[in-house]
């Protein structure tokens, strides 16, 4: 029986940070960050591989030192979306997932969950995660990326306003029934056709895209239907110092999948 293919997983990691400078080699149980990231990411059960894209020598060394793939690219790409596309111009892979680098406690089954409906559909170019929201400050929250999708799965519209709104109910109402109305966070995990990814950076930015400085707006203004699939699991980004703490506390306490 034909196995279905598989998506490579590509990695972007910058050394410079204006918030936390070497952020993937940051040391977490010993091991820098960008790796533990490597093996969550490998354990997926849709993807066949996984190459950690950067524009630091640093970083060259320290992924080949774990024994882990990993590509030199052009420093002056202006988003992460155009470093893929660079690394994905030598692939022959029909799927690509974008995962960020500094998530080293990403559970392998939401790669899996994003994956599958691209590989259920062929004509589903571009996918991503969404899960709900719990915590009423996330919903007013300008930080947290709002989405709204159709029954179909399709993503209608990403925010960083509270959308949707729920004009009958005041703050504290919304509060006791969140368990109850459907609010999503968008998850910053994307899956792409190799074809579509090469031409997504030649499309121009969109007047919605750059007022609410949401890339993903780009699709959704320039037609492409933008799949979002839903999650139960938590995403722990490291962001800080700070958030490297937090995380190692995480894991300290066996919250590592």
């Amino acid at each position: 029986m034909k196995q279905p293919p598989k998506a490579t997983a590509i990695i972007p990691a910058r050394y410079a940070s204006t918030r936390f400078p070497g952020k993937p080699l940051a040391l977490l149980k010993g091991l820098p960050m960008i790796q533990h990231v490597c093996h969550q990411v490998s354990k997926a059960e849709t993807v066949g591989r996984v190459i950690v894209a950067t524009d630091d020598v640093r970083i060259v060394e320290t992924v080949r030192g774990f024994g882990g793939e990993v590509v030199m690219t052009r420093s002056d790409h202006p988003t992460g979306t155009d470093r893929l596309a660079e690394v994905a111009e030598r692939l022959s892979d029909e799927l690509i997932v974008n995962v960020q680098g500094d998530e080293p406690l990403i559970n392998p089954r939401m790669i899996d969950q994003a994956v599958g409906p691209m590989l259920d559909n062929p004509k589903l170019k571009m996918g991503t995660l969404a899960g709900r929201i719990d915590q009423i400050e996330d919903f007013y929250s300008p930080n947290v990326v709002k989405v709204v999708k159709g029954g179909n799965g399709l993503a209608l519209y990403f925010s960083r306003a509270p959308i949707p709104w729920p004009r009958d109910l005041s703050r504290e109402e919304l509060a006791e029934s969140l368990d109850k109305v459907a609010l999503y966070r968008h998850i910053g995990l994307y899956v792409y056709r190799r074809d579509f990814l090469l031409e997504y950076p030649q499309l121009p930015a969109t007047p919605l895209e750059t007022l609410e400085n949401l890339e993903q707006l780009r699709a959704l203004e320039s037609g492409i239907g933008l799949h979002v699939a839903e999650t139960e699991f938590s995403c722990h980004g490291v962001d800080t110092p700070e958030d490297l703490e937090r995380v190692s506390q995480l894991m300290s306490e066996g919250n590592y999948s």
